[in-house]
């Protein structure tokens, strides 16, 4: 017998044969807490979330997704679905629940002629470049090779490349998923248009997606891109200078901006390693004669104390932060959208920086505008089309004695932001304790839409373990 939660928080008794059938069906496998493996497969980027499902299935296909969701439904069980497990909110696994973890599928099969990638749901974004690459294709991702290809999509997924390409998801061709009742559906532009616009922005809400279609361009294999960095001494200097390129920046150029203290980079003198500095992080997709000018530009805010900037493969250029980035660590996050940075938000982030409350805690301001800006609201279910900034406080640390300190930090200066921001949050940015921003923060004016579709395909929110849209009564 194993004891299961149910997603009101009661328990229900599933019999040693029903469990060992579901094994036997599988082409994957089933996992039970005494089973090896079993840890390293609830694990999860955010070392803060430690959760211990009653049962994982480990699935190898689609087959093996609808028989896991059809036993989740049919016995009334709690049911997480984990795709790289890289959310920071950690609603990859659940205590007591049925765990799918859909990790062993990462299969990336490029069409070079028809420039589309067909991706399974484990697929990180350094297997979608290793296979994209070798053809000089991409679309546009985000900006860590160990984040998940799955959740980045289902949320929207910005980087390096939207504000020439748009949203990942405004690159998505199709998708084949498996919905609550257990049917096996694709969605696209054409085929369940409806589930095809809610499942571009409306996270894990709708169904299990089994492969990702994508439209694919050409870039690289190499770019100019780089790393510029500046004492904090010259941060107003340097928040004017960024302003004044971003407003002007061609569609090419995505420069972000962060400001922490600094690790000990090769290219930093040591007397800075430690100290608080603001970085430029930039990435020219465009021809790079051109791009040398733009660099020179990014170089002129302030006095730099180092930089590492050139042409670089493209796939390498993704991985440029993963050290900063490794699992194991406890994290916490807050974010804002906004318009504009003024003078206030370069004021209250200034004064903040000097507090980071670990070395590892950093505020990072992503470039959006350009493409993403030119999709209507209504389109996709990500409704943030006036943003041109994202703001992430990120908060990491090692030590739970620290987490007080350190989430307190991320939400003081999230509420001395609050003033200036648009009031709409990235849903993949969002922690755990933020389900009262989903519908106004998060989704907004296609919230209605949203809650109405999902009655629709999970009337009874069996898939309730993320950034929860409740089925529309």
């Amino acid at each position: 017998m194993v004891d299961f939660q149910t997603p009101q928080g009661g328990t229900i008794g599933i019999a040693d044969a029903p469990i060992a059938a579901l094994r036997d069906s599988l082409r994957g496998s089933l996992l039970l807490p005494q089973d090896a493996g079993y840890d390293a497969a609830r694990s999860l980027w955010n070392a803060m979330i430690d959760r211990r499902p009653a049962a994982i299935v480990r699935a190898a296909g689609a087959a093996d997704v609808m028989k896991a969701v059809n036993f989740a439904r049919e016995n009334k069980l709690l049911l997480a679905v984990k795709g790289a497990g890289h959310n920071i909110a950690g609603k990859a696994a659940c205590d007591g629940g049925l765990m799918l973890d859909l990790s062993a599928m990462k299969s990336v099969r490029v069409d070079p002629v028809a420039r589309m990638a067909r991706v399974e749901p484990g697929a990180l974004l350094s297997d979608f470049d290793r296979e994209t690459q070798a053809f000089g294709l991409s679309t546009p991702t985000g900006i860590n090779s160990t984040t998940g290809m799955a959740g980045l999509t289902l949320g929207g997924g910005f980087g390096w490349q939207s504000r020439k390409r748009g949203l990942t998801i405004d690159n998505l061709q199709s998708v084949d998923m498996v919905l609550a009742s257990g049917e096996l559906v694709q969605a696209s532009a054409t085929q369940n248009p409806d589930l095809f616009w809610a499942v571009r922005g409306g996270g894990g809400n709708f169904g299990v997606v089994t492969s990702f279609e994508y439209r694919l361009h050409p870039l690289g294999p190499q770019v100019l891109a780089g790393l510029i960095v500046y004492p904090f001494a010259q941060a107003r200097q340097v928040f004017d200078g960024y302003r004044k390129f971003t407003a002007a920046a061609s569609d090419d150029m995505t420069a972000w901006m962060v400001m922490r203290k600094a690790p000990p980079l090769p290219f930093l003198p040591a007397d800075v390693h430690g100290k608080e500095v603001i970085v430029v992080a930039f990435c020219w997709i465009g021809e790079p004669a051109q791009g040398e000018a733009m660099a020179q530009t990014l170089r002129s805010f302030g006095t730099p104390v180092g930089e590492h900037v050139g042409p670089m493969p493209f796939a390498g250029w993704q991985t440029a932060f993963d050290p900063l980035l490794q699992p194991g660590a406890r994290n916490y996050w807050k974010s804002h959208d906004f318009k504009m940075l003024n003078a206030d938000v370069e004021r209250i982030l200034c004064d903040a920086i000097v507090k980071l409350p670990t070395e590892e805690c950093e505020a990072f301001i992503g470039h959006l505008g350009g493409q993403v800006n030119r999709t209507a609201v209504a389109d996709t279910a990500y409704p943030h089309r006036d943003a041109e900034f994202v703001l992430n406080v990120h908060t990491r640390w090692r030590d739970a004695g620290d987490d007080r300190r350190c989430i307190d930090w991320a939400r003081g200066l999230f509420d001395a932001l609050t003033p200036h921001a648009t009031g709409g949050v990235y849903v993949n940015f969002m922690p755990d304790d933020e389900a009262q921003r989903v519908a106004t923060g998060a989704y907004g004016s296609n919230y209605a839409r949203l809650a109405a579709l999902k009655a629709r395909y999970d009337p009874t929110n069996l898939f309730s373990q993320n950034q929860n849209i409740l089925p529309k009564a």
